[in-house]
């Protein structure tokens, strides 16, 4: 729990309270002065008592609070302390007004005692008022608190989330690429050789980016034609990647790792059954403030066992959601002869 004033931890609060307290007494000041017809000095050191020192000692009333919150007090055991607190606090600023009111204008005992039940009586409201603003402004601090960490933890859950999907991507590649890697080294040692040098820059990439969710459109499409090229070992000529990319949208900001599984996706559906080659196309262009990337391939709908959204699509569907909060980012289209994946990726406003 935070122990610290508010006046110390929030400087602006302290200014507005005490503009607030010195405009009372002015306006008490020029009341009495104008309406009621007391003398300028004694309504001058009246209103300083009332409105400069006693806000001055209520200040402490913050801790009273602090010390005595609802949740762990009982009901009179709050109340016990509010009138020890009040009773204390307003002896004090009776007796420094009386001081300083004999200082500055010499006044009869017989007015001090005159007012003096008065005085009490406004000593223990105005504890009262105070009560009221500590508590408000407690209230107040504790909610905004509990705003910022609940904010915390979602950032952290988010975060968490996050490296879980992506942690079901790299296995999975991992398992394809060693079995493939495992095939070559027998038939055609030196595509072996190749084909763990890149695999070995692609890993470095996905480590290297795990703490940062964005990279630019042209680190990512550059990932992802080394992925490609890890493939084209395994596959050779059946695959052929083919890129339209628009200059204007190399720096725009992606989340990283998110192609990848549309690439697996087309070569498992597109190029893995086919005997001739398949062209796996990918056009990337800008519109306003979107970066739209899409990516087809052909496939035999006679050969290929009936599509579905698989976990590496719907891995994107659930980043897309934590990221941006819209997981209809992710378009498909099958028209029986060609699959097409569309991706709109929103970008800020420059």
């Amino acid at each position: 729990m935070e122990f610290r004033h508010p006046f110390i931890t929030n400087p602006r609060l302290t200014i507005y309270y005490g503009m607030f307290w010195v405009i009372a007494a002015a306006v008490m000041v020029l009341t009495f002065t104008f309406s009621v017809g007391i003398d300028f000095k004694i309504a001058a050191t009246e209103a300083f008592s009332y409105f400069i020192i006693y806000p001055f000692i209520g200040a402490s009333i913050w801790y009273v609070i602090k010390f005595t919150t609802i949740e762990n007090n009982s009901a009179y055991r709050i109340i016990f302390a509010h009138i020890i607190a009040a009773s204390i606090i307003v002896f004090i600023w009776m007796y420094l007004g009386i001081v300083i009111m004999k200082l500055i204008h010499p006044i009869s005992e017989e007015w001090v005692n005159r007012g003096m039940i008065m005085r009490i009586f406004a000593g223990y409201i105005m504890y009262l008022i105070f009560v009221v603003f500590f508590y408000a402004v407690n209230y107040y601090q504790s909610f905004k608190e509990k705003v910022l960490n609940e904010g915390k933890l979602l950032s952290l859950v988010k975060e968490a989330e996050l490296h879980a999907l992506k942690s079901q991507i790299n296995p999975h590649f991992l398992f394809n690429s060693l079995n493939s890697i495992s095939s070559l080294t027998m038939s055609d040692p030196a595509r072996a050789q190749e084909m763990v040098i890149n695999l070995s820059q692609l890993m470095r990439y996905s480590l290297k980016h795990d703490q940062n969710e964005k990279v630019l459109f042209k680190q990512e499409l550059e990932n992802n034609k080394l992925y490609l090229q890890i493939e084209k070992v395994r596959f050779g000529s059946k695959l052929n990647p083919v890129f339209e990319i628009d200059e204007s949208c190399l720096s725009a900001e992606i989340p990283n790792m998110i192609l990848q599984p549309l690439y697996e996706n087309a070569i498992k559906y597109g190029v893995y059954e086919a005997t001739e080659p398949v062209e796996v196309k990918t056009v990337g262009k800008c519109r306003e403030d979107f970066l739209q990337i899409t990516i087809s391939n052909p496939y035999d709908a006679n050969i290929t066992s009936k599509r579905g959204e698989g976990i590496g699509l719907r891995n994107i569907r659930d980043r897309l959601q934590i990221i941006y909060g819209n997981p209809y980012l992710l378009k498909m289209e099958d028209n029986k002869k060609e699959f097409t994946v569309t991706l709109t990726i929103p970008q800020k406003s420059k």
